[in-house]
C-alpha cells in the first residue's frame, strides 16, 4: 500500500533507518537498498513516498522508496535526455559484453574441438545461462511487488559457474542491478573468474579429471 512520511531516524554506516507515517502505529523499517534512486543521500526529516510491506511476521517495511515530489521532477525534464543517456550507456556496456561472448563462444568451441570440454557441457552452460535469466526475471518481479528478494551472493553465484551470459541479458532487458556499481563490480568479476577457469581448463593448464 503506497504511503507518505517522515524519515526519522537514519543509521549512515548501516544502510537502514526508520519511516514515521501517521496511518501506521509502528515507525517503518527502510534499507538503503529499497531507495529507487540513491543519487541523494537519505537525510532525517525528509518526507518519503513509499510502499508498505509486511515480511516474515516482522514490523512494517518500507520499498519502492523515494523522496516526496522526485516522481514530478522527473516528469518536469525533457524528454529527449533519458534516451540519450540509455543510448550512451547500452554502447558502452554492450560492446565489451559482445567481444567477451565472442571470446567465450570461441573458447568452448575450441575445447570441445580438442575434447577438453564435453560436447554436454555446451548445453549444460546454455541451461545454467537461462536459469541465470529466469532467476534475475523472479528477483525483479519481487522488488517490484515488494516480495522475498533474491540473495545478491546467489546472483554472483550463477554467474560465476556460468551463467554470466545470461544475466547481462537480463540485466539490460529487465534494467534489473545495472545502477549499483558495488554489484557489478561483483558481476564483472565474477565473469571474468569464470573465463580464466575455463581458459586455464582449454589449455591445460589444470589436469584433466
Amino acid at each position: 500500500m503506497k504511503r507518505q512520511g517522515t524519515l526519522v531516524r537514519w543509521e549512515k554506516e548501516r544502510g537502514f533507518g526508520f519511516i514515521r507515517c501517521p496511518e501506521i502505529s509502528a515507525d517503518v523499517f527502510v534499507h538503503l537498498r529499497d531507495f529507487t534512486d540513491r543519487s541523494a543521500a537519505p537525510q532525517v526529516g525528509m518526507s518519503l513516498n513509499f510502499e508498505e510491506i509486511h515480511v516474515g511476521g516482522k514490523g512494517p517495511r518500507a520499498v519502492a522508496v523515494q523522496a516526496a515530489g522526485a516522481q514530478q521532477k522527473r516528469s518536469q525534464r525533457r524528454p529527449q535526455q533519458q534516451p540519450q543517456r540509455r543510448s550512451s550507456s547500452s554502447v558502452s556496456s554492450s560492446l565489451p559484453m559482445t567481444l567477451l561472448l565472442i571470446g567465450y563462444a570461441g573458447l568452448l568451441g575450441y575445447g570441445a574441438w580438442t575434447g577438453r570440454i564435453p560436447p554436454i557441457a555446451l548445453g549444460v552452460s546454455l541451461l545454467l545461462s537461462l536459469l541465470t535469466f529466469f532467476v534475475y526475471g523472479f528477483d525483479k518481479n519481487a522488488a517490484e511487488a515488494g516480495r522475498w528478494r533474491t540473495a545478491e551472493n546467489t546472483l554472483h553465484l550463477l554467474s560465476l559457474i556460468g551463467g554470466w551470459p545470461g544475466a547481462w541479458i537480463a540485466q539490460q532487458l529487465f534494467r534489473h542491478k545495472v545502477s549499483k556499481t558495488n554489484f557489478m563490480a561483483v558481476y564483472w568479476t565474477t565473469v571474468l573468474a569464470h573465463m580464466a577457469a575455463v581458459g586455464a581448463w582449454v589449455g591445460k593448464l589444470v589436469p584433466a579429471l
